[in-house]
């Protein structure tokens, strides 16, 4: 679906955009379906859970079509091309399943993070910043409310990150996450087949969960297919691979 301005004004100021019922209910049961046979048949292996939650659950279904068509397959993918540009988005083969099992214990506030950073269980080689251009979830379960696992964004961040990356070098990262006096972070609510698309360089993380039910949601990274040669160009000019963006842009900068 083809994001319209006020859409794109909307992610250019909170760096994540809210896209109601993008992906058809029959793709989100089947793909609930997959995930929960695989968890009967193969349950959990107690020594993989570190792993799996910096991972993926089920990683024998991530490059599945039944996981995939999620976005290749839903208005997900257009709205995509429309604000980065047809064409230019790579391939995506694989999501991250990504659950969060319900807690007995209290619940912690979530705290912020950018994708890519080096971590001992998330296969990130160390001493790099594997980043991309967009993140986009899929919610398959209901999330009517908060602290229930929800993805929680920082709205605005990206465009803190890009300045505090523009002053220090974007290899700052490496030391950790930039010390930003950030907004108030908001918990995303939504109902299966939603969907939300975020910038690469939104500060993102993921609520605690006190329901009695286990939230599911698929994540995809996006890259741009020139990203490999500007990956670090871009967390100084975080529009730089979103030719979608270019009226907004400019309208922002007159």
């Amino acid at each position: 679906m083809e994001l319209n301005s006020a859409q794109k004004r909307s992610f250019y100021r909170d760096g994540f955009l809210r896209l109601p019922g993008a992906v058809p209910q029959e793709l989100v049961d089947e793909a609930r379906r997959a995930i929960n046979a695989s968890l009967g048949d193969r349950g959990i292996d107690p020594a993989q859970l570190t792993t799996f939650r910096a991972q993926s659950y089920c990683p024998e279904l991530q490059s599945a079509s039944i996981i995939t068509d999620l976005l290749n397959t839903s208005s997900v993918w257009s709205s995509a091309e429309s604000a980065i540009a047809p064409g230019q988005i790579r391939p995506v083969t694989s999501g991250q399943i990504a659950l969060r099992f319900p807690s007995t214990e209290p619940l912690r506030p979530p705290h912020p993070h950018i994708d890519g950073m080096y971590t001992p269980s998330n296969s990130v080689p160390k001493g790099t910043i594997s980043n991309f251009t967009a993140l986009v979830g899929v919610v398959l379960s209901d999330i009517p409310r908060a602290d229930m696992g929800n993805l929680t964004v920082w709205p605005g961040s990206h465009l803190q990150y890009e300045q505090y990356f523009r002053d220090r070098g974007p290899q700052a990262l490496l030391e950790g996450m930039p010390n930003v006096a950030l907004l108030e972070p908001v918990q995303l609510t939504g109902e299966p087949g939603d969907a939300v698309l975020c910038h690469y360089q939104l500060g993102h993380g993921i609520a605690g969960n006190s329901s009695p039910d286990i939230r599911y949601a698929i994540y995809f990274r996006l890259s741009h297919v020139d990203h490999d040669a500007i990956h670090w160009e871009c967390m100084t000019d975080i529009w730089r691979e979103w030719a979608g963006m270019r009226d907004v842009l400019s309208a922002q900068r007159a």
